[in-house]
């Protein structure tokens, strides 16, 4: 029996149960996968001042995230198709992070759709919102959000159009699939997966189909997706879906101080650091890299989240100490979500929150609102 001690165990396990197609699909970045590397990658150049003979006791990693009480500084980032990784997937996180006490994020590009998420979860979850150039169906789905009792909207402002991703073509993942011999191959040996997703209903983008005028298959479907997002999209839309949804709204996709500068304008509630997991424009600047001169710009006007590359609770931690209110984590849950299904992703909360307190220990502190760049050694990290 393998014994799961971090992520990476999870991720092991996840690669050998999920179908390939479905597997890169998740863990793999666009063009040359650079700044998907680098996501991770910098995170390890930072270094932590260990100190000692300091009490350490009675230590508490609660916090708020946009004003919702959290176990953790943490939420499950939106993964589209997360329901490919496992039957039913997006349920299972939800139910997780629910118990867990940290929100679930559920993707515009899911495979259960909101309300099966909704009927299956005792928690509010958050919903992340693509724009697509059918505004009718973007405030239908908005009012669909609000009728499932979603405290937050994500709202993704970088992918106004889709970078290339040379594993799923090669993969030939699509709308609908377009199987490989080798990718036909390698479903045959993944029998827990396919039997398992025999036994569900949720196996399309339950958002989409049967909510779009004309999209009541998966083949219908593949016309609509060619050309759904919106390349237009400006601060203008922005400000129209915040009065649309009037609840909570953060928006994901900002690495540059100036795009900062007008998420804090905007009158958001939170915005999160991130190149979305270096599946957009390869050869951008790490999340953890761009996290701090956003903090020093805009840290005071508006929460200031990130996400991209963190594979353990140290990661968290390091976030945290830049100036970080919250982290996301993508890849993570999703290994743990393959691997073992809900209590995989349970297993991977349970990791994280286990390093970051451990690790906050060792440096000295016993509360998160103590933690700042003091806790880093000078020199080690991205200023």
């Amino acid at each position: 029996m393998t014994v799961i001690t971090n992520i990476e165990d999870l991720r092991v396990l996840a690669q050998k149960r999920v179908p390939r197609m479905f597997y890169d699909y998740a863990d793999s970045g666009s063009w040359t996968e650079g700044t998907y590397r680098s996501n991770e990658s910098d995170f390890q150049k930072i270094k932590f001042r260990q100190r000692v003979a300091i009490n350490m006791d009675n230590r508490s990693t609660a916090s708020t995230l946009v004003g919702q009480p959290v176990t953790m500084p943490l939420a499950l980032a939106p993964v589209g198709s997360t329901g490919m990784h496992h039957a039913d997937g997006e349920i299972l996180a939800a139910r997780a992070a629910n118990r867990f006490g940290v929100p679930f994020t559920l993707s515009t590009m899911s495979i259960c759709s909101i309300e099966a998420v909704a009927a299956s979860t005792k928690q509010p979850f958050w919903f992340q919102l693509y724009v697509m150039r059918d505004r009718a169906f973007i405030e239908r789905l908005i009012e669909r959000a609000r009728a499932a009792n979603c405290s937050a909207l994500v709202l993704t402002l970088d992918l106004q159009i889709l970078a290339q991703r040379h594993k799923d073509l090669k993969n030939g993942l699509s709308v609908p699939v377009k199987p490989t011999l080798s990718s036909v191959i390698n479903l045959l040996t993944k029998p827990r997966w396919c039997l398992g997703m025999a036994g569900t209903k949720n196996r399309q983008f339950g958002n989409i189909v049967g909510h779009v005028s004309g999209v009541n298959d998966v083949s219908s479907l593949s016309a609509w997706t060619s050309q759904m997002f919106d390349p237009t999209l400006n601060w203008n839309d922005v400000e129209w879906i915040k009065k649309r949804w009037g609840g909570k709204l953060i928006l994901k996709g900002i690495q540059d101080v100036e795009d900062a500068r007008l998420a804090a304008q905007s009158g958001a509630d939170a915005l999160i650091v991130s190149n979305h997991g270096g599946r957009q424009l390869d050869g951008a600047e790490s999340s953890i890299n761009a996290l701090p001169p956003i903090v020093d710009a805009v840290g005071k006007q508006i929460e200031v989240h990130m996400d991209g590359g963190v594979r353990s609770g140290q990661d968290v931690l390091k976030a945290v100490a830049l100036g970080a209110k919250g982290v996301y984590i993508g890849r993570p849950f999703v290994y743990g979500l393959g691997a073992m299904g809900e209590a995989g992703v349970t297993k991977a909360l349970e990791i994280i929150h286990k390093e970051l307190d451990l690790t906050m220990a060792l440096c000295g502190k016993t509360r998160l609102d103590q933690v700042d760049k003091s806790i880093l050694l000078p020199g080690s990290y991205p200023t």
